[in-house]
């Protein structure tokens, strides 16, 4: 049989579409946003009405490194005032001062937080250095560990920072500890660490089209070797929005914020989807 040649242009402009057309759809399920701030104390407001919008069922809300001296207060009134969207984090101001352990077991008989963070272990543009294998830090550790309290912590990861955080991770591996923004590191350095160290998660807060590393532009698709990555150890990786500054609390940036976050999980697995979006924090955070 001859097919005519319209039958074939047809065809081809039919194919030609269909490769343009976006390959995934939006993930439409639940979203537990594993890592948030407040900046003071009324923009959770703002926030839980763009989760409403968003069908993000549970926020994370942690502190920031001991920046803002009024975090716990803010946590602790936003999780007051929205029991059953807001997940209040126990703030750490310094991981290494010889009483945090102490004073982490103390706030956590006060508060019984699920989660505590974000510690600021390293971030150059703070000159802040530490190291998870200080002993006052795996002092820390093991009270988060005794307790069952995963602890995030915000470490940019260069070939010693690599080092002391596996140094960490050995001290205490009942200890899970969560690297904030994957830690600015490749996929091909978190994949060996995710593979060595059982008690290592990775949230990828912050890594949207604002900020450096990004896991994609605003528009553009999924960064190929993360995609990877996260289908091939969906069991390890939380999704995180991020939000700290006032600004970002505005309603047209949390929904461009929000709307990214689903394209993004929709470019992987359906497995892998559930997983990163609310399955892995519903776990971890002792949600249900």
């Amino acid at each position: 049989m001859i097919i005519p040649r319209s039958a074939i242009r047809a065809l081809l402009v039919a194919a030609l579409v269909a490769a343009a057309a976006p390959a995934d759809a939006e993930y439409a399920g639940p979203i537990v946003d594993a890592h948030s701030h407040v900046p003071n104390a009324t923009a959770v407001d703002a926030y839980v009405a763009a989760m409403k919008r968003h069908k993000i069922v549970k926020v994370v809300l942690l502190g920031v490194g001991g920046v803002q001296k009024d975090d716990a207060a803010w946590i602790a009134a936003a999780a007051r005032k929205y029991p059953d969207l807001v997940v209040a984090g126990q703030p750490v101001p310094d991981p290494t001062s010889p009483q945090a352990a102490t004073r982490l077991e103390a706030e956590l008989a006060k508060t019984r937080a699920r989660v505590a963070g974000e510690v600021h272990v390293r971030q150059v543009s703070r000159k802040i250095d530490r190291s998870p294998a200080d002993p006052a830090f795996v002092k820390l550790l093991e009270v988060a560990g005794r307790q069952k309290v995963p602890v995030v912590i915000h470490q940019e990861l260069d070939a010693g920072a690599t080092t002391a955080l596996e140094a960490g991770l050995k001290a205490v591996p009942s200890a899970v500890l969560v690297l904030a923004h994957a830690g600015s590191a490749t996929p091909a350095v978190l994949d060996g660490l995710l593979a060595r160290h059982p008690n290592l998660m990775i949230d990828l807060s912050g890594m949207h089209f604002q900020r450096t590393p990004a896991l994609a532009t605003e528009k553009g698709p999924l960064d190929p070797a993360w995609k990877t990555l996260i289908d091939k150890r969906p069991e390890r990786f939380l999704i995180g929005v991020d939000v700290w500054a006032a600004r970002l609390f505005e309603p047209a940036m949390l929904d461009r914020l929000m709307s990214w976050t689903r394209r993004i999980l929709g470019e992987l697995s359906p497995e892998a989807a559930e997983r990163v979006a609310h399955r892995n924090a519903t776990v971890l955070f002792r949600l249900e």
